[in-house]
This record gives C-alpha cells, sequence and structure tokens, in this order.
C-alpha cells in the first residue's frame, strides 16, 4: 500500500469530525498521556483574581488568604476564576525530512492531520488557535484567534507547504542563497508570540534538534504548557533492506551495506536519538507524544490521551 502523500483542504476540514474523544485540559482520564501518573502534564489554562469573600462550609482551606483572614478578624478566601480561553500556538514542520512514509501516509500529513485535528478541538473547547507552519524556506504566522475562519486560514497554509513538498526541489539544491530555516529558528518565533500561558504544540520529526533546542523548549515551558508530538515512520525504526538495495534521502542515493548488522545498527542508533529526546523532554516536565505514519492519527489520539466522552 502507498502512503497518501500529500493533503488537501478538504482532507483537513474533514478532520473536524475526529476531534473529539479527547481532551487537552488538565482534567485528563486516567489513561491519558497528561494524567497524574506520569510524570508530565498540563497545567491548562491560567487563573484570574475574581473576589476576596468569608469562608463559607465546605470552602477549601487552601484557598484561604491568611493575611486577610488576620486584617479582617475573620475567615476570608481568594476566589479565581479560570480563564474562558487559551492561546493555542501549533508549530508544525513541513520541511523535506518529512516527506517520508513508508504505510498509511508520509510523516508531512501526518502532521498536518494533527494539527488539524488539535485546532478544530482547541477552537471547540472555547480557546484561541493559531500556528506557525514552516519548511525550509518560510514560517508562515497565524497569531491565534478564537474563530472559525482563523482556524481555516491556519488549514490553508497547512495545506499550501504541504503541497509544495511534492513539486519543489529538495531545499539542498534550491537556488536561493539563503540559509534554511531551522528548528530553532521557529521556536526563537515561537518564544515571542507565547509570552505566558499559550499551550505551544510542537508537531516534527525533530530533525536537527541540538542543546539549543533544549534551551530554546526550556524558555518557552518556563511560562506555557508545551507538549511535544514526535512523528515517527517504522521504516526509520527497523530498516528490513536486502544488501545492494539503494535507499534515498531526497537528493543523494546510497547502498545499503552488505552485512547482516546493518538492520540492528540502524534500529540501535534511532532508538538512541528517541531515548535521548525523551529523557531530555521528561527533566522539563514537557510531555513527548509518538505519532506513528502507520496508523489512522485520531485513533493515537484517543489512545495516548484517553478516552472522553466528547
Amino acid at each position: 500500500m502507498s502512503a497518501r502523500v500529500t493533503v488537501s483542504l478538504e482532507d483537513l476540514l474533514k478532520c473536524k469530525a475526529d476531534a473529539r474523544g479527547f481532551s487537552l485540559t488538565p482534567r485528563q482520564p486516567v489513561g491519558s498521556l497528561l494524567a497524574g501518573r506520569h510524570a508530565s502534564r498540563l497545567r491548562g489554562r491560567g487563573l484570574s483574581f475574581e473576589e476576596l469573600r468569608s469562608y463559607r462550609q465546605g470552602d477549601d482551606i487552601r484557598l484561604m488568604d491568611w493575611k486577610a483572614t488576620a486584617r479582617l478578624r475573620s475567615p476570608h478566601l481568594r476566589v479565581y476564576s479560570e480563564e474562558r480561553e487559551r492561546p493555542v500556538l501549533m508549530l508544525v514542520d513541513q520541511r523535506q525530512p518529512m516527506f517520508f512514509g513508508s504505510q498509511v501516509a508520509m510523516k508531512s500529513v501526518v502532521a498536518a492531520e494533527l494539527a488539524a485535528i488539535g485546532a478544530w478541538r482547541s477552537l471547540s473547547s472555547g480557546d484561541r488557535v493559531g500556528g506557525l507552519v514552516f519548511n525550509e524556506n518560510e514560517i508562515a504566522e497565524v497569531r491565534p484567534h478564537r474563530s472559525q475562519s482563523r482556524v481555516l486560514h491556519f488549514l490553508h497554509q497547512l495545506v499550501r507547504l504541504n503541497q509544495k513538498l511534492a513539486s519543489e526541489i529538495p531545499s539542498d539544491q534550491n537556488p536561493s542563497n539563503r540559509s534554511p530555516i531551522t528548528l530553532n529558528q521557529v521556536l526563537e518565533n515561537a518564544s515571542r508570540i507565547a509570552r505566558h500561558d499559550h499551550l505551544v504544540i510542537l508537531v516534527s520529526d525533530l530533525d536537527g534538534a541540538d542543546e539549543e533546542t533544549s534551551r530554546l523548549v526550556t524558555r518557552i515551558a518556563a511560562h506555557n504548557d508545551v507538549l511535544v508530538v514526535a512523528v515517527y515512520d517504522p521504516l526509520g525504526i527497523r530498516m528490513n533492506g536486502a544488501p545492494g538495495m539503494i535507499a534515498s534521502d531526497g537528493g543523494t542515493n546510497f547502498e545499503i551495506p552488505d552485512r547482516a548488522s546493518f538492520p540492528d545498527e540502524f534500529q540501535h542508533a534511532f532508538g538512541e536519538v528517541l531515548s535521548h529526546w525523551r529523557d531530555v523532554f521528561r527533566s522539563l516536565r514537557i510531555p513527548l507524544m509518538p505519532l506513528t505514519t502507520a496508523r489512522p492519527v485520531a485513533e493515537q489520539i484517543r489512545a495516548l490521551f484517553g478516552n472522553t466522552a466528547s
């Protein structure tokens, strides 16, 4: 079965029907990737101070304002309300390394579908939605806003950059003299937009991630929630090719070495990279969500985030 190569606007509009059965709020089902039994979790929308009032039987004593209680000589507590909306900023990788898939879909297609499902779900939850869709040559910026028209604009950018992958020459053959856009440049841009209380979702295969990536993600996570979605293809984990098979990275062809241990060595190297970033993000209390090209996106989201009624 050949993988789906690109997405259309119609495909991403259909994703609205899949934007159910999971939540990106702190109230997570027990089996969710973000549930309390995991080291990482989301903080959710911010809280705004509403009023100072007298203590009533049954109130949560943790909300007690002890200074006000001492000053007024009677128990008082501070009342907060959850902010009605939270900006969601999605960083979606559409660079050349994402243009690969061995089974159901290309990594770039999986990333676009995940972003669309996340955007529709966030909008239905009353959150503002925007994003940065990027390839080697541009970063398409859509500022977060709570409107269907803004989501549609975001989807248009996803489709435009996704379809460019099938029509353009690889970036290393591009005649432009500009240096290709990196993952770190996108994170720099995101840090200027997401000042505080955003949910920042990075959807990428993490190609080119380095120590600077960790520093930038740490900076963003200091005042925001961050979720990393690592898109991978099974062929990148298990390469079963006969000696002499020709492989290509999109620009350079090479022959698979004539030795039986090569698939094991390849899998070991890939596993080390994945393990490294899992440890890095765990230490930062940032959830890392693996997403494979071999299964439907919506099915994986509901499995990883647990099932909810709506």
